[in-house]
């Protein structure tokens, strides 16, 4: 069975029916290295709808139409210069059977337990990917989310299972890139546990913030590169600070490779392109790996925001 000839309309029979295809297809597929001549990475990210995290700007359920996103995802990874994607197993399946990922870089995306808004959301236990699954599969690397919260306890567990996975993709020889912020939980309305709302439930309260401060991020750099045995394999995957003149001070906490995450834009593409360019200009960034802000542009032109993003490599 051919992947190129595959339609995602057809994909859900496939699956019923043809199961063991997905398999074979990894097994044909078509690799490169991790870096090509440039020595900069353009990777497209949706790994976000495993952790129910589905809204895009108004749309609580953007993400959640799959045909959508693929086709939007297909559109990306079309596009000269865009090296590969982040997901989960079910996304990049999808992508496999489209016939997608040929020549693309595919990182697999590992710790999802953490579901948005949950009560244990910085608990954020593997249950994505594993090592074992990224090495058997032939994928090329691993990414995590570490998201410390030093009044949360589901930090330390996450921050726990994280080394190990750092442990457990070098001992492979494969990368992974870590994602770290220092977090908290929101306060509510005027930095009280927050108004009550008609269905009983606080304004804002609980929400897990990142602390985008260039103390904090820092401060996440420094443990992050500090995870496990060795950190031969470890790639940073940082957002830009608040003020983004201070990347260059948190660059300077670490010697391991960065690629900067996308995250919210808030209808702001060209400040995020502003944001990026300048960071994009330090020793030790090497890409980009963006995800709604690329896929879901406020203006619906993937093609242009995408071409736009690769064009600050």
């Amino acid at each position: 069975m051919s992947s190129s000839s595959v339609t995602v309309s057809e994909l859900a029979s496939i699956r019923a029916r043809h199961p063991e295809a997905i398999a074979a297809a990894w097994a044909r597929r078509v690799r490169r290295p991790l870096l090509g001549d440039s020595g900069r990475l353009m990777i497209v990210a949706a790994d976000h709808p495993a952790r129910g995290a589905l809204a895009v700007g108004g749309d609580k359920l953007a993400m959640a139409h799959r045909a959508g996103l693929l086709e939007r995802l297909t559109l990306a990874l079309s596009r000269p210069g865009v090296d590969g994607v982040l997901a989960t197993a079910d996304v990049l399946e999808d992508l496999l059977l489209l016939g997608a990922l040929e020549n693309k870089v595919v990182l697999g995306s590992m710790n999802r337990g953490g579901l948005a808004g949950a009560a244990f959301e910085l608990d954020d236990r593997f249950t994505g990917y594993r090592a074992q699954d990224i090495e058997r599969l032939r994928l090329d690397a691993g990414k995590l989310l570490l998201r410390i919260d030093y009044e949360d306890p589901g930090s330390l567990r996450t921050l726990e299972s994280a080394a190990r996975a750092v442990d457990d993709m070098a001992a492979r020889g494969l990368p992974v890139f870590v994602e770290p912020f220092i977090s908290r939980r929101a306060m509510g309305k005027a930095g009280t546990t927050g108004e009550v709302d008609k269905a009983g439930k606080a304004d804002g309260a609980g929400k897990v913030v990142n602390d985008l401060s260039a103390e904090a991020v820092a401060r996440s750099v420094a443990i992050a590169s500090g995870l496990g045995g060795t950190s031969a394999y470890t790639w940073l995957k940082l957002p830009v600070t608040a003020d983004p003149e201070d990347m260059a001070r948190v660059c300077e906490t670490s010697t391991l490779p960065v690629v900067l995450l996308g995250g919210e834009v808030n209808g702001e593409q060209e400040a995020a392109y502003e944001k990026w360019r300048t960071a994009l200009s330090l020793p030790t960034v090497r890409g980009l790996v963006v995800g709604r802000s690329l896929l879901y542009p406020a203006d619906g032109d993937v093609r242009a925001a995408v071409d736009t993003a690769v064009g600050l490599l």
